[in-house]
């Protein structure tokens, strides 16, 4: 058979057919001002965004929805799922939620994605100013149950790389129910006095990675609660705050467990603890197992090292039961640094459901440039290395 001519009819139709395929395939951009969004920070672009998500998560193509340089303004919104393919926020502006604390309501959040995946949303800012609500609660005032800033649900295969969030009413990142996750170079900001303002909050879910981040609140810079597993975190800046914290655990008597953490090479300055595993004195089925903090900084940190299975904040309204969650299999590796505080590692398990498998090696905390103390309650575990304070396990 005689080669098709790069003149003849049929090339040119072979070379349109393979560019058609190509093309059906490619990404495409949707602009947010595109769909009416402006930004000047005062008009409501809620519904231009969500036309632009919209528009996104119909298409079989890959998308990127691009927020140019700028400022935002948009209300609670839900950007639900499931979408047909694979989309990029890509933000250059920044997001800022309505002034008056009451125009999120109680929805609890501010920006969710529901039941999405393959969801990526690279730079940009958002900023939920809630200095006003903090005042309120405060106040003691009647006040809305508040909003999480940025949220995840029923999710999987996301990534949040490079946003910086500041002034969230409650909590700035939440994960719930979420499989596969990564959280990297991201920018955490809140007054040191803002109440809940947790960095990052992981609940019920799976194959979580943060990394590479900065998170400076009034609360923990993150927190593992029940069903969080597989989850490893490195090269976190934390403080002010109150540090890294698996828990509050034994919220309910059915409650899932806590496994397979990892917490390495990041740096706690002036924040209340550092590395915590909390429960309440309340029967349940939790566990926490399985738990690696190592390769970790203290600087003038309150408690470095705690466990505590009497959590009670602020002595009021607590259980006083004995607690069902087991907590075993915890190491601590290379941990050094200072305590703002005598006791520098305090154990405070109860009689009827025992810490154990705790593991000490190469610890070093001083208080004041001298040995500080340690505390040890119902905690059974072992030592190696240089231990300081001195181990009363």
């Amino acid at each position: 058979m005689a080669a098709t001519s790069s003149s003849s009819p049929i090339f040119f139709l072979t070379i349109m057919i393979i560019f058609l395929i190509q093309s059906s395939n490619a990404a495409y951009n949707v602009n947010v001002m595109s769909y009416g969004a402006k930004p000047d920070g005062k008009t409501d672009s809620t519904q231009p965004f969500l036309k632009a998500w919209s528009s996104a998560c119909k298409s079989t193509n890959p998308t990127t929805i691009y927020v140019p340089k700028g400022t935002f303004l948009i209300k609670a919104v839900v950007f639900g799922g499931p979408c047909k393919s694979r989309i990029v926020f890509k933000i250059d502006g920044t997001l800022v939620a309505p002034s008056n604390y009451w125009n999120l309501g109680n929805s609890g959040y501010w920006i969710l994605f529901s039941k999405v995946a393959r969801v990526s949303i690279y730079g940009g800012s958002i900023d939920a100013r809630g200095s006003g609500f903090w005042a309120c609660r405060r106040g003691g005032r009647s006040c809305p149950a508040g909003a999480r800033s940025i949220s995840f649900s029923w999710s999987r295969n996301i990534i949040l790389n490079g946003l910086t969030s500041i002034n969230s009413q409650t909590i700035h990142v939440a994960l719930h129910h979420c499989n596969n996750v990564r959280i990297q170079n991201v920018k955490i900001s809140a007054p040191s006095s803002s109440p809940n303002t947790d960095g990052i909050h992981i609940q019920s879910s799976t194959d979580v990675t943060i990394s590479g981040s900065t998170i400076m609140t009034g609360d923990d810079c993150i927190s593992l609660s029940q069903g969080s597993k597989n989850v490893w975190i490195e090269q976190i800046g934390c403080g002010p705050g109150h540090g890294i914290s698996i828990g509050s655990l034994g919220d309910y008597q059915n409650e899932e467990g806590v496994q397979n953490i990892t917490v390495t090479s990041s740096v706690f300055t002036k924040t209340q603890n550092g590395v915590r595993i909390k429960s309440w004195a309340r029967a349940s089925n939790g566990y926490a197992k399985n738990i690696v903090f190592r390769n970790l900084i203290m600087k003038n940190v309150g408690n470095p090292i705690i466990i505590d299975q009497n959590y009670c904040p602020d002595k009021k309204g607590c259980p006083h039961q004995s607690s069902g969650v087991k907590i075993s299999g915890v190491t601590y590796r290379n941990i050094k640094g200072t305590s703002a505080t005598p006791v520098a590692m305090s154990f405070d398990c109860l009689s009827s459901n025992p810490c154990s498998g705790i593991k000490l090696q190469d610890i070093k905390l001083t208080y004041n440039g001298k040995s500080s103390s340690s505390y040890c309650k119902n905690a059974h575990g072992s030592t190696s290395g240089t231990v300081i304070p001195r181990s009363c396990l």
